[in-house]
């Protein structure tokens, strides 16, 4: 049996106590959550996003009604296609000494663009645990709403939604697909054109290399360290021949490829593709409703498992509308939120919360979804694939760009 060892140096419990007072004071210069939703009225927040997706779109533009009408907040959705941009301009901010009014309040952001955030200094926080709903978040069970890409979260973002990478084919056109990548290169050479891939930076094409280079190497442990100089090209080698084979067989013979996700999902509804792939396990089901996909699509996962990770929202530290931006954060981890945003027909993006622990009426809320009919159980999705360092995704984004780009 194991005592507790008693703190009996004077010095120790007196520089113990004094901590706890320092710790005090800190939380106590810190406004209630009543002052912030009170100063976050009359507020614009900027919040810069993707915005190429007419689903994740109106989601966001219904935010924007509720948080008008709830708190007074006018949320202003900045589209952007790729979110480094704007990491790009607050770091110029930053260096042109623009500490305050900031051009950015929020943004939506994981992976290597949160961890260029925060290796630059460029985030408000920590905040996410001073949220009220966040408390009902799955830290547990979802391990990556604390661990983005392998870089420690520490209360620098707030978790948002659940991805994990969902293939998907046209069970009356491809009865029994491909599972893992070997498959999917013997496809592509006994059927020419009907598969390609979006087109790196687009974060799904990227993610597409990392997929392939998670079932390719034989180094998968080096992945959870940053990439070098030295152990780039060993590790990456596989992942270059696979895509050197595939690449006569692809779509417009790899001589061009889909720009993002929607495109890649308007040649399969086009018929001009057999198999694409989404960051989003409800996406297929959603469409289908839309009516965009036949009812005889289907999802389905790599026998080795697919990639996952947590998606966020930061604030930047130069923010103008701060309590606006903290007050709009809080509201997507709101149980109502959540839920609607899981819903197929209007996103189908996966909850962060752990359902189970929330109050009977909010657990209802998810559970009145209807699953589509291409969307698979938690069983079946699996355990997610944990996301390499960022590091590799820049070098593969390089390296892919270099041998491939026209």
């Amino acid at each position: 049996m194991h005592h507790q060892p008693r703190l009996t140096h004077p010095g120790l419990a007196l520089g113990l106590w004094f901590l706890t007072l320092l710790t005090g004071i800190a939380h106590a210069s810190e406004p209630d959550w009543a002052t912030i939703e009170k100063t976050a009225r009359g507020q614009t927040v900027y919040w810069n996003g993707w915005g190429g997706d007419d689903k994740v779109n109106s989601y966001i533009a219904w935010v924007g009604a509720q948080v008008q009408a709830r708190y007074g907040i006018t949320l202003r959705h900045v589209k952007v296609s790729d979110i480094a941009e704007t990491v790009a301009r607050i770091l110029a901010e930053k260096n042109a000494g623009r500490d305050q009014e900031g051009s950015v309040d929020l943004l939506w952001i994981n992976g290597e663009n949160f961890r260029a955030m925060k290796d630059n200094g460029l985030l408000y926080g920590p905040f996410s645990a001073r949220l009220p709903h966040y408390r009902h978040v799955d830290t547990v069970g979802k391990p990556t709403t604390t661990v983005d890409f392998t870089v420690p979260v520490e209360g620098m973002e707030a978790p948002w939604g659940m991805a994990q990478i969902v293939f998907v084919h046209d069970s009356a056109v491809v009865r029994e697909p491909p599972k893992s990548m070997a498959a999917l290169l013997a496809y592509a050479q006994a059927h020419p054109g009907r598969f390609t891939y979006p087109e790196p930076p687009d974060f799904l094409g990227s993610t597409f290399l990392k997929q392939a280079l998670l079932e390719l190497t034989e180094q998968r442990e080096a992945l959870q360290k940053p990439a070098t100089d030295a152990n780039f090209g060993p590790v990456s080698a596989p992942l270059w021949r696979w895509l050197d084979q595939i690449r006569p067989y692809l779509w417009r013979q790899g001589q061009a490829y889909p720009p993002s996700m929607p495109a890649l999902r308007q040649l399969l509804a086009d018929g001009e593709i057999d198999i694409a792939f989404s960051f989003h396990p409800n996406d297929a089901s959603a469409e289908i409703a839309k009516g965009t996909l036949p009812d005889t699509v289907r999802s389905y996962v790599l026998t080795g498992g697919t990639i996952g990770n947590t998606h966020f929202v930061a604030i930047p530290y130069n923010a103008r509308a701060r309590e606006g931006a903290l007050v709009v954060a809080n509201f997507l981890l709101s149980p109502e939120a959540q839920a609607r945003k899981q819903d197929p027909v209007v996103w189908g993006d996966l909850t962060v919360l752990a359902v189970d622990q929330l109050p009977p009426e909010d657990q209802q809320r998810f559970a009145a979804i209807k699953p589509g009919v291409a969307t698979l159980s938690a069983a079946q999705l699996g355990t997610p694939l944990p996301e390499p360092h960022p590091s590799w995704m820049e070098r593969l984004e390089a390296a892919w760009r270099a041998r491939y780009s026209r």
